[in-house]
């Protein structure tokens, strides 16, 4: 989200709005936060799961015991270097269970490499606590829905890292408790103009989306809204 209001528009951005058609789409990007004595406190949607196992692996430095699963339609057995406990496949979607010391930079090379696979890991260091349920999220189901709205509860961390906090909660300042809502309105797809040249993978694969997005935060009970338009 922070890219999209700084208009930047690559290819991360590309591979995370793919699933979305034309329409609105409400509670999606779920965030909250809450400071607490030393650290902050942070839940979010499956959409940031990928985004927080890449920050918080920034800040390790050596191999870490991580547990969970990476999600993909292709099998990458053969492409993950280290140890997986096993492989399940459902309906063509794939798996990877892991329970073992990860490099970082093993991580990132699959991040890299796959950038629509999803990375529900679990780890910690003396500096966090990140734990991403281990499951494929469900298309289009923020979360269980209580009074005050969807429950925000796929990924959860603990943080004392003030640059995470402000790359997350930009623009938002200085707060105790916040919570932020996204909708995007997807209005138009903006198909690549030499598409009676492309089959019809390459066509979804290229085909970009053009809309707005509307980010509703709300600082200790003080609630703003703004909007970034976005072709990505």
């Amino acid at each position: 989200m922070k890219k999209i209001f700084e208009r930047i528009f690559d290819d991360e951005v590309h591979a995370n709005f793919l699933k979305f058609g034309r329409g609105e789409y409400k509670n999606k990007y779920l965030l909250e936060g809450k400071k607490q004595v030393k650290k902050w406190g942070i839940k979010a949607g499956a959409e940031y799961a990928n985004l927080l196992v890449r920050k918080c692996l920034e800040k390790v430095n050596g191999p870490i015991a991580v547990t969970g699963v990476i999600v993909s339609t292709l099998d990458l057995r053969d492409k993950i270097k280290f140890d997986i406990k096993k492989v399940s496949n459902f309906q063509g979607v794939r798996k990877h269970v892991i329970d073992g010391e990860v490099e970082p930079a093993q991580i990132f090379e699959l991040m890299d490499k796959y950038p629509k696979a999803f990375f529900a890991l679990t780890f910690k260091s003396d500096d966090f606590v990140l734990k991403i349920k281990p499951k494929a999220p469900a298309s289009g189901k923020p979360g269980k829905e209580k009074d005050e709205g969807p429950v925000v509860d796929f990924c959860s961390l603990k943080t004392g890292d003030r640059s995470l906090i402000d790359y997350l909660f930009f623009g938002v300042g200085e707060f105790s408790e916040v919570k932020i809502n996204h909708t995007i309105n997807v209005t138009e797809i903006v198909y690549p103009e030499n598409i009676e040249e492309l089959k019809p993978v390459e066509v979804r694969e290229l085909a970009k989306r053009k809309g707005v997005v509307t980010r509703t935060a709300t600082v200790d009970g003080v609630q703003q809204v703004s909007e970034s338009g976005f072709v990505a």
